[in-house]
């Protein structure tokens, strides 16, 4: 028995070692992502990110909002930047395409739904394997979130810049949400549940803001832009 438990217990040294080996290793890959991130997108101007489901079809009325925001601000002078896949995403990329605006897409591979569109500027395309270097590149070089409706992708994505911004790790910018339709039951909830008891402040609320339609969303950002410099946030 004592020389059955040895053999075990190296070979599980041998696999914690192995295990030691290859976080070490994957340090210098994700340092690569964020070398490669920083230099491309440093050079892509004021940008506003679009999110929302990989699954929505053309034929939604969500889809065809996310193209006409994307497009109106290109005419505004903002690029725009998507997880680069289908649904809400190429929505994005399309308007900014139609808008001859700069088009950018932050791909990353998933086991499904993910797949580069069409609607993305030559050389803008970036593929990321890491989901925290991406959402990094998200919240450095965007001037606005616009959140459309999605699953828990588009929730994390917008949960994190609004706690960023409330502990004040990056500088404030536009949140936006849209469709009340959609998101009044969890604004309810954060302001029922969450602020009622004493989880968050009634400063909080501030965050973000909740529209319906493209002309809002470009209001938003423009008030905000009047009082701030556009700038990477970090």
């Amino acid at each position: 028995m004592n020389a059955e438990r040895k053999i075990k217990e190296k070979l599980k040294q041998k696999t914690w070692n192995e295990i030691k080996t290859n976080d070490s290793w994957a340090i210098f890959k994700i340092m690569a992502e964020f070398v490669d991130g920083y230099e491309k997108l440093s050079r892509i101007g004021p940008c506003v990110s679009i999110f929302g489901s990989a699954r929505t079809k053309p034929d939604n009325k969500y889809y065809k909002l996310a193209e006409e925001i994307a497009f109106d601000l290109t005419q505004h002078g903002y690029g725009v930047i998507t997880g680069g896949g289908p649904g809400i995403m190429e929505a994005g990329n399309k308007g900014a395409h139609r808008g001859k605006g700069v088009s950018v897409g932050l791909n990353i591979e998933l086991p499904f739904e993910q797949h580069d569109n069409p609607f993305i500027n030559p050389g803008k395309s970036l593929d990321f394997d890491y989901f925290f270097v991406r959402k990094v590149m998200f919240v450095k070089y965007s001037q606005g979130f616009v959140v459309m409706p999605g699953g828990f992708g588009t929730l994390d994505e917008m949960f994190e810049a609004i706690t960023l911004i409330q502990t004040k790790k990056i500088g404030a910018f536009p949140i936006i949400l849209v469709g009340t339709d959609f998101w009044g039951g969890l604004i309810d909830w954060v302001k029922n549940t969450l602020l009622e008891n004493g989880n968050i402040s009634a400063k909080d609320l501030d965050l973000f803001s909740v529209v319906d339609s493209s002309d809002e969303v470009i209001d938003v950002i423009n008030k905000f832009y009047k009082k701030y410099d556009l700038s990477p946030n970090f």
